[in-house]
């Protein structure tokens, strides 16, 4: 029998943040915000350090593109991310601070911009296109897919309750929208050796909750 979430969780997953500048982050990118156009530059220019950093970090994957021309890479990313973001704002759940989920856009932005660049330099073969390979696992049976969800629920609420502030932010960066540990490094002012820290910790929590529930998770599986 599944539990009724806390106040706590039920807080998450309605999608309302939980710290005030996040609050005012949703609320300001709404058309009729009197602060809108201000909030949009802001952001833009936020996301446009973030991705001209992770086009820098990627840069052995970006042959022959250097100065100017990064510089106008980042920019369409940002422009991309921020358009995407006013437009998915009300998906935002507060489960994080609203510039780690923000982040998520530009880092997508620019993994889509680096394959392109990379495939006009070297087009993939007609092998890596196909979807032979994927096992068989990933297509999940009727009887699973209850109890997956189930599951889903339990992690949603250990997230929620069992982890601190900054575990939390950590893990939700970094496993769930596919963070890079440097941006995340560099937007809470701390190093990668304490963000390693945190999402080890985490994972720690969330394995030992979930195993509570009923659905323990070998070591490996959660790494």
């Amino acid at each position: 029998m599944s539990r009724e979430p806390t106040s706590q969780s039920t807080r998450a997953l309605s999608g309302v943040p939980r710290d005030p500048t996040s609050r005012r982050w949703v609320a300001q990118l709404h058309a009729r915000h009197p602060r809108h156009d201000q909030a949009v530059a802001k952001l833009h220019d936020m996301l446009r350090r973030a991705a001209l950093h992770e086009l820098h970090r990627r840069r052995g994957q970006l042959p022959g593109l250097a100065g100017p021309e990064l510089e106008d890479v980042a920019e369409q990313c940002a422009n991309d991310a921020v358009i995407n973001i006013i437009k998915k704002v009300d998906d935002f759940r507060g489960l994080s601070r609203f510039t780690t989920w923000a982040y998520k856009f530009a880092i997508f932005e620019v993994s889509a911009k680096v394959a392109r660049h990379s495939w006009r330099h070297q087009p993939p073969g007609t092998e890596a296109l196909t979807l032979e390979r994927l096992p068989d696992a990933l297509a999940a049976r009727p009887g699973d897919q209850v109890e997956r969800r189930e599951q889903l629920e339990t992690l949603t609420r250990a997230v929620a309750d069992d982890l601190t502030p900054r575990q939390r932010e950590v893990f939700v960066a970094v496993a769930l929208n596919d963070v890079p540990i440097d941006v995340l490094a560099l937007e809470l002012q701390s190093n990668r050796n304490a963000i390693y820290k945190n999402l080890f910790d985490a994972r720690r929590r969330l394995r030992a909750s979930l195993a509570a529930a009923g659905y323990p998770i070998a070591e490996q599986e959660g790494r």
